[in-house]
């Protein structure tokens, strides 16, 4: 990571345009696209496999809203995708980032420090032409730059339409993306984003703001000023006992993406319908909601705080507004990913005034499962 910094950087960073897609490599794609659908509401649009001549893997993507996500899972035993799953478990391999000019992103990215993974490609079908290409980041994780003005198919060039309704629970689009590193690791993939791709450091935490009795953890928030593209990155911090970061290491064999952060501009109606659908979130105390009362009035939250309590969901206040927020328990069995649902009212920040609730309901969770 030194080099990135040492080197000099005189090509402009890749101009992203938004976020085009999040790939997860799992065991079952099909089981996977089944869960997502009838608990999170997905649509499943687009599907890849056999069928469709990919003869190494099976992919399904799901959509809502301006979320995509494609699960894919191997075919065989062998493999890269196959050696993922059995090192990470279900988890997230790919973040796809929409650009006007693959070659353009990719050679700047480079230029500037990063480390190729997927040189440019064109790839076509009767829909059209998608050029893509793919640079590393922490861990296992790829970015991956996609070109697709000029395609109109379903996803990708090797996938068939598919019209399998979710029926929707109000989610819009990704808010942000967080990453889980080694102690120690933080700073220097905080400069990869930095000098790669031009992001600034919009919020950082530490053990003073992240901490509970037993545990702690170090973060800084980073950002594309220009499409908000957002990827917190977390690394462990001395504590008592492991923290969250350390057992998601731990269990996901190395850094990673720990949750995907969606939006949704109707909190309490989405958390009751994917709640009635079966996702399993974690619970917040009482105490908590007696705590935020006042500050729930001076506010002028408007969401009831029966209600919030209620479905657990979480309220933290900053000078422009507030959000709300809630997060899932881990998707699969590894304690490893999970989503978060949140809806901003003028708040920018990430639910500091939350930390110490949710970090206590996590290692709740930590504790039932010996690993505290």
């Amino acid at each position: 990571m030194a080099e990135v910094i040492e080197r000099a950087v005189a090509a402009a960073p890749p101009v992203l345009t938004g976020t085009d897609h999040v790939e997860l490599w799992v065991g079952n794609a099909r089981q996977a696209a089944h869960y997502y659908g009838s608990t999170f509401g997905f649509d499943v649009i687009a599907y890849a496999g056999p069928e469709t001549g990919l003869r190494d893997r099976a992919s399904y993507v799901l959509e809502q809203g301006r979320v995509r996500l494609v699960l894919t899972a191997p075919l065989h035993p062998e493999g890269e995708l196959a050696a993922h799953v059995h090192r990470h478990g279900d988890g997230v391999r790919t973040i796809a980032l929409r650009v006007e000019d693959a070659t353009a992103a990719f050679e700047g990215a480079l230029a500037r420090g990063a480390r190729a993974v997927e040189e440019p490609r064109t790839v076509e079908d009767s829909h059209g032409a998608l050029r893509y290409a793919g640079i590393a980041t922490f861990g296992d994780t790829v970015h991956r730059f996609v070109e697709r003005d000029e395609y109109s198919g379903p996803h990708w060039p090797g996938y068939r339409a598919e019209r399998r309704p979710g029926g929707g629970v109000g989610l819009r689009h990704i808010d942000h993306t967080v990453g889980n590193v080694e102690l120690g690791a933080m700073d220097s993939w905080v400069d990869f984003y930095r000098e790669v791709f031009g992001f600034h450091v919009f919020q950082e935490f530490d053990e003073q703001d992240i901490a509970t009795r037993y545990s702690a953890l170090r973060s800084k928030v980073t950002r594309d000023q220009r499409t908000r593209i957002t990827f917190p990155i977390n690394e462990p911090a001395e504590g008592l006992r492991a923290s969250q970061i350390q057992e998601y290491l731990d269990y996901y064999g190395g850094a990673g993406v720990q949750h995907i952060a969606l939006h949704t501009d109707d909190i309490v109606e989405s958390v009751f319908a994917m709640r009635e659908r079966g996702v399993e979130f974690l619970t917040a105390p009482s105490a908590y909601y007696e705590e935020i009362a006042t500050r729930v009035r001076e506010h002028g939250v408007s969401e009831d705080l029966d209600r919030l309590r209620e479905l657990s969901v979480l309220v933290d206040f900053e000078d422009g507004g507030y959000l709300l927020q809630i997060f899932t328990r881990p998707v699969a069995d590894r304690p490893t990913l999970f989503f978060e649902v949140i809806q901003r009212k003028g708040a920018k920040g990430f639910g500091k005034g939350n930390f110490k609730a949710l970090f206590e309901a996590i290692e709740r969770e930590q504790a039932a499962r010996g690993n505290l």
